[in-house]
């Protein structure tokens, strides 16, 4: 008998024993007519996950990045907007910061990052696996939370009527197409003069060159974000205010009490090759080359609940990172691991764990949003209030609701103010991070 290979008592065998449970072709003809979700939604998770929160921050109306990968913007945009709107009086459905001024100095910070590696990597065989995986992407939309940091801190913010969206803004496909095409030729312009002789101090005087091209590419798509503007608003008492002429820093700088440096990025990846305590960062992850890059610090993940609830009870949204499509529901806005009965429509176990899923290539971080609610009874939180950017027409009026249990399997970082850190997880931060491999799981970004 040969095992290498599938033969006719191969496939008797399997089809026996699909046909000896009890009612299978009741339920293939089920999931054949209605698909695995409907015959497996389990409604009394639908029942519980009621949205009803003991402690809720209102955060006014859901934003809606379109047809784009800016989910990581937006969530974070949203909480300054949040606390800019709060400080300020301001009605929510009045104000809103542009999505597309960021995500113009986003693409030309990576399309410089990506040309430096490049630059850095021009000894390297180009099958070598470094530069491969610089080539098999050198732009997209995603992004983490110390990119966004370094992008601030650097550029500032605008309010949306400044620099408002464009149709490739929402729709980005064809921007990153372009960009990408344009980003692999300047790749291999630059490795080509490197091997006639050019050394990288010469390749990085081309890069300024070609960035150039970069920049007005950006602008035929997205316009060139303003130097100075007027900050006009009417507060909820109806006064109207004007403030001239500022930089987009000035803006920041004044407006927003939500201070980026002051946060830190908090994940938990429950494998052995990462210790908990320890900091890590990636090769060739980020974006503003002399910026903040990124540095996690690796809890356990009931400290991440922990500390995401303190910030929540102190009235503040908490950003975070999450593989957004398991076991969940983006029409009713339910993220539960009892959501859906897999196991039982299938008759078929799932048993990876958490830190296995990650090992196995089964789930990675893939969206960010803004918890703005917790209900919680007897000091241990039920359910957690989520604030999408996929428009109002999903979920609650755009929100979302995620189960305790799916928080410890699928979310996989928080950022949470320093101030509400312990002195030794503190002091865990401070370490000088593992540098990970550029394909290691903890190196995706969010961008669904």
């Amino acid at each position: 008998m040969n095992r290498n290979s599938i033969d006719q008592n191969n496939l008797k065998s399997f089809s026996n024993y699909f046909k000896k449970r009890k009612n299978s072709q009741i339920i293939a003809n089920a999931v054949i007519k209605n698909g695995i979700n409907d015959t497996a939604l389990n409604n009394e998770s639908v029942k519980k996950m009621h949205y009803d929160f003991s402690e809720e921050i209102d955060v006014g109306k859901v934003t809606n990045q379109e047809k784009s990968g800016r989910c990581w913007m937006f969530a974070a945009l949203n909480n300054i907007r949040y606390s800019i709107s709060k400080d300020l009086k301001i009605e929510d459905h009045d104000f809103e910061l542009s999505q597309s001024y960021t995500m113009f100095w986003d693409k030309l910070e990576k399309a410089n990052y990506f040309l430096e590696n490049i630059i850095s990597t021009v000894e390297h065989e180009i099958d070598s696996r470094r530069v491969m995986w610089l080539l098999n992407e050198p732009t997209n939309d995603g992004g983490q939370w110390d990119m966004f940091t370094a992008l601030i801190e650097k550029y500032g913010i605008v309010p949306k009527y400044v620099m408002p969206e464009t149709y490739h803004s929402s729709n980005s496909r064809y921007l990153n197409k372009i960009l990408s095409l344009k980003l692999r030729n300047l790749a291999k312009t630059l490795r080509e003069d490197f091997k006639l002789g050019a050394d990288k101090e010469s390749l990085r005087e081309e890069k300024e060159e070609m960035l150039s091209e970069i920049y007005s590419i950006l602008a035929y798509f997205l316009g060139e974000p303003p130097q100075e503007f007027d900050f006009e608003y009417k507060n909820q008492d109806g006064d109207f205010y004007r403030d001239i002429s500022l930089t987009p820093k000035e803006f920041y700088n004044k407006y927003s009490k939500v201070k980026m440096t002051d946060y830190v990025s908090i994940i938990n990846a429950p494998t052995q090759d990462k210790p908990f305590d320890q900091t890590y960062t990636v090769e060739f992850l980020g974006n503003v080359k002399e910026g903040q890059q990124i540095h996690y610090l690796n809890l356990p993940i009931e400290k991440l609940i922990d500390y995401t609830k303190d910030q929540l009870k102190n009235g503040e949204p908490v950003w975070f990172g999450c593989d957004v499509g398991q076991w969940s529901d983006r029409d009713l806005g339910i993220m539960d691991t009892k959501l859906f009965n897999y196991e039982e429509v299938l008759d078929t176990k799932f048993t990876l764990d958490k830190g296995q899923r990650l090992q196995y290539g089964e789930s990675i971080l893939t969206h960010a949003m803004a918890f703005t609610g917790v209900n919680i009874k007897d000091e241990e939180p039920l359910s957690w209030k989520v604030q999408n950017s996929w428009g109002e027409k999903v979920g609650e009026d755009g929100f979302f609701i995620m189960s305790n249990d799916w928080f410890k399997e699928f979310n996989y970082e928080v950022v949470i103010n320093k101030k509400y850190l312990s002195q030794s997880d503190f002091e865990s931060y401070q370490k000088e991070p593992v540098v990970l491999k550029p394909w290691d799981p903890m190196g995706s970004l969010a961008a669904r």
